[in-house]
């Protein structure tokens, strides 16, 4: 598979791209590091699945405010506001996006590791994976960069893992608190808003940033500096299980990535 025909004419100045799993291919420069903004929450998440695992807390620990819980606060359900650390919502009622909620849940991790999400993230999830550029230097919830090859490498993580248990995974991949509704940012108000540990399910949303040729259990996530990354989860029932892409870009997230972003997911998808 080609990808320039894909992305050689994006408006932005950068693009680079990578599709891993079924088939492999490559667009644009591997080594140039890029801004990923919401995509962060990604590595975020991946860091706090590992700090369940290795005993540091559960997921059912209460963490952040009243009646919320770890699992409340990866998957945006905690009632926490976008920027800010104030409930808005009981827990469980609405799915708020919020990075101010990954924040909290960064403070958690140090509180019970000693280390920054940021120290943990090296240490558990990058180096493991030979990812050298890439960091988490800011807010958890956006707050991370990194180039085409970490995040291919991470992507390929997503679709065969070996850092998590699949059974972890599994978990984060799946809807947490049921057909609750909420809005995804560009895209508007969804009911349901289905919402995974950290992982965005596309589900039968629409207007969407995933095709809507692609399986309703792709997760992903996107970032407003022009970046995502979509997995088919390796026990999909889609014949192109374990099957991943990264794009990232240099332009900020607006007009233009609708529908471009969905046009060519479609497409690319339509040709896997």
């Amino acid at each position: 598979m080609h990808l320039s025909r894909y992305f050689a004419g994006w408006p932005a100045e950068n693009v680079s791209a990578a599709l891993v799993g079924t088939v492999e291919a490559s667009f644009g420069d591997p080594g140039r590091v890029f801004e990923l903004m919401s995509v962060t929450k990604l590595l975020s998440a991946y860091s706090v699945l590992m700090a369940v695992e290795e005993g540091a807390f559960s997921l059912d620990d209460a963490c952040g405010p009243p009646g919320s819980t770890v699992r409340h606060l990866l998957s945006h359900a905690s009632g926490v506001a976008f920027d800010a650390r104030e409930q808005r919502k009981p827990a469980g009622q609405r799915r708020i996006y919020s990075s101010a909620g990954f924040e909290i849940l960064a403070d958690f991790l140090a509180e019970r590791t000693g280390m920054t999400l940021g120290q943990y993230a090296k240490l558990g999830v990058f180096d493991p994976l030979g990812m050298d550029t890439v960091e988490i230097y800011g807010s958890a919830g956006h707050g991370g960069r990194a180039s085409l090859s970490d995040m291919r490498s991470f992507a390929a993580e997503l679709a065969a893992p070996t850092l998590l248990a699949r059974e972890t995974l599994n978990d984060a991949f799946s809807n947490q608190f049921g057909d609750i509704m909420g809005i995804v940012p560009g895209y508007g108000m969804h009911k349901p808003c289905p919402w995974g540990l950290g992982f965005e399910i596309k589900g039968e949303k629409t207007p969407h940033w995933l095709g809507d040729n692609m399986p309703a259990d792709t997760v992903g996530h996107f970032g407003m500096s022009g970046t995502y990354l979509w997995v088919v989860p390796a026990w999909s029932n889609s014949p192109h299980a374990g099957t991943a892409m990264v794009v990232l870009t240099d332009r900020d997230f607006g007009d233009w990535a609708k529908p471009l972003w969905q046009e060519t997911n479609a497409a690319l998808f339509n040709e896997l």
